[in-house]
């Protein structure tokens, strides 16, 4: 039996890839945590057809349905109805405003005050680490 795939293999220097080797990730921890088979991929509105079907510009690239608890200081928590996740590379960080557009992070604001958790993450590896923790309870935002 060959060895699987790791999300290692997979990473490049894309978004594309990145997001690839995430749910790479996911897949190889499914049985750990059974509500990533609902982790799902968002298409980014970039053709007018796609704009007209109700594709969005600047909602997140990765969405988990999944609730949770949120620390929000020692001693304060919030719930949040799922997680947002907007992945760059990253190259993006040091860019202006860390590489999001306008849209991207009007959607994060908004979907916050919506009761949402919404993070930005450079790089699969940043972006399974924010879910582990999302799914353990254990963010902290303070």
């Amino acid at each position: 039996m060959s060895n699987p795939i790791t999300p290692e293999q997979l990473a490049g220097n894309t978004e594309r890839s990145q997001q690839t080797a995430l749910f790479c990730q996911a897949a190889l921890n499914i049985k750990k945590y059974p509500c990533l088979k609902w982790l799902h991929a968002i298409p980014n509105a970039n053709s007018h057809k796609m704009v007209s079907e109700g594709v969005r510009a600047g909602v997140a690239d990765v969405f988990l349905p999944k609730w949770s608890i949120i620390r929000i200081s020692p001693v304060h928590v919030r719930q949040a109805h799922g997680l947002y996740i907007e992945l760059k590379t990253e190259k993006r960080r040091k860019e202006k405003n860390g590489g999001l557009s306008k849209e991207q992070e009007e959607f994060g604001k908004d979907m916050i005050a919506a009761g949402y958790q919404w993070y930005v993450c450079y790089g699969w590896e940043e972006a399974w680490q924010r879910i582990e923790e999302y799914l353990n309870g254990s963010q902290i935002e303070y």
